[in-house]
């Protein structure tokens, strides 16, 4: 009778070791490759935006969970709050979204799908995947409304001739 829930709830633990784990990293890497692919000229400069919201919104979990020092549901380490899982999902689901409206579902989908992973997993609570998805949304808009960037200056343009310049600057003031 019980035999039905322990393979359900196996499977849910499996599913979410997946996406909690290598899953994150294939969301995380499509979302900064796929616009090289799939963007035209504009690829490389909607990669790089990406690449900075993802980084300057991991940079600020990062610190955010120095500051808070909030105990895991799981362990007595003390780095829970927010989800840094939560906070990079989010900011590529939003940047995606802005330059693919159409796949915003997909995008939000997944980074949901990531952001329930770590509270099913116990690794967080939900308090703490809010606070990291709210942190990489309102990162990636900051990032997404600063004509170049908030860390990365990503310099790519092609003159008349039809020569390419491609450049980054890595900006250190806010």
């Amino acid at each position: 009778m019980f035999a039905p829930k322990a393979i359900a709830d196996t499977f849910d633990k499996d599913v979410s070791d997946f996406v909690s784990g290598g899953g994150t990293a294939l969301y995380l890497g499509a979302g900064v490759a796929l616009p090289l692919l799939l963007d035209g000229k504009q690829g490389g400069q909607h990669s790089l935006r990406a690449l900075d919201s993802l980084g300057t919104s991991t940079l600020l979990c990062i610190a955010l969970k120095e500051v808070t020092d909030v105990k895991r549901p799981d362990s007595d380490s003390r780095d829970s709050f927010p989800s840094c899982h939560a906070t990079a999902a989010f900011a590529i689901a939003t940047v995606q979204s802005q330059y693919h409206p159409g796949s915003a579902i997909l995008w939000y989908s997944g980074a949901s799908l990531i952001a329930y992973s770590r509270v099913n997993l116990n690794r967080h609570r939900i308090t703490e995947v809010l606070a990291g998805a709210a942190l990489g949304y309102l990162t990636a808009k900051l990032e997404l409304s600063q004509k170049h960037g908030l860390i990365l200056f990503p310099i790519i343009s092609s003159d008349d001739a039809g020569g390419s310049l491609v450049g980054l600057q890595v900006i250190g003031s806010f």
